[in-house]
């Protein structure tokens, strides 16, 4: 393949990548129209899960976990990363507009770098604190408009928090593990799975009946949650990683504007000079860590 014919496939890989990541917002907000949170949610895990280990082990033949230590692993890099991760965030999602949870997860660069220099108790950075502080900034100034009516409210914003949290703790976990060579859709499927067992006992208890209509409305988006944007993003994600890991970066900001670019034509959600100005500060705080981190890879 020509050069001029690798960068073109590399474009069009990275373009589908962030429109498929981004939109997991919108379709979010939509399955909610129909039925429970956790009733979004847990047909979706199964569906992903199904799809991510059938193609890991029926095709690919990846064997399965060796042994208890490798799925006690999965098991609590499934918590974190879908299970309270995932749980917080569907429920949030009821309190946010869907723009303003994809300038949330956005962050998630800047919390792991945060919250991985507290936990093995390294000293903070400027670049750190001044990351952490613009994204932190931008996310409350693009929420100042919403916040009162109906696309945000304190709690909302406060469950996004918790969620991106959580799913920075599962990322720090799950870099320090020594998977020994096991692949990574036998690792997110599994893991997947484990999340939605978590999720499953809560949805039972909390099953309103009346609550929830089984439409293809909703069917619609659990199919485009567990597809596209689910094992489709991961594995356009694990192309760009393996093309050129400092470039494939670079596309991660522009999901935030994607997602609320998104939100605006599927949801009509209102676009403001706060959310431009909220999403440049969060842009400027990512690139700030990603500039770290490539000094960092230079300087090993």
């Amino acid at each position: 393949m020509s050069n001029r014919n690798a960068t073109l496939l590399n474009f069009l890989i990275g373009i589908t990548f962030v429109i498929f990541w981004s939109s997991a917002s919108s379709a979010t907000k939509i399955g909610l129209k129909y039925v429970q949170p956790l009733l979004l949610a847990v047909p979706r895990f199964i569906l992903a899960a199904a799809i991510m280990l059938g193609i890991a082990h029926l095709i690919m033949r990846q064997p399965l976990p060796a042994n208890k230590t490798a799925w006690k692993k999965i098991a609590i890099y499934g918590f974190f990363n879908v299970g309270l991760y995932l749980g917080l965030y569907v429920v949030a999602m009821q309190e946010v507009s869907a723009g303003l949870a994809s300038l949330f997860i956005a962050i998630n660069p800047v919390l792991i770098m945060l919250i991985s220099t507290l936990w093995f108790r390294q000293p903070l950075t400027t670049v750190t604190v001044v990351s952490f502080t613009l994204c932190m900034a931008g996310m409350l100034l693009a929420a100042y408009p919403l916040l009162g009516g109906s696309h945000a409210s304190t709690l909302g914003l406060s469950l996004l928090l918790l969620c991106n949290i959580s799913y920075s703790i599962g990322a720090i976990y799950f870099s320090k593990q020594d998977w020994q060579n096991m692949h990574i859709l036998t690792i997110n499927g599994w893991q997947t799975l484990f999340g939605c067992l978590y999720l499953l006992p809560f949805a039972l208890f909390y099953y309103q009946p009346a609550a929830n209509t089984f439409n293809g409305s909703f069917w619609g988006a659990v199919v485009w949650l567990a597809i596209p944007t689910s094992v489709i993003a991961t594995l356009l994600w694990m192309m760009l990683l393996r093309d050129h890991p400092t470039k494939a970066s670079a596309w991660l900001f522009l999901c935030p504007v994607a997602g609320f670019c998104i939100a605006a034509l599927i949801m009509g959600e209102p676009l403001t000079w706060y959310t431009l100005a909220g999403v440049t500060l969060v842009i400027v705080g990512l690139y700030f860590v990603q500039l770290m981190k490539n000094e960092q890879a230079n300087e090993k």
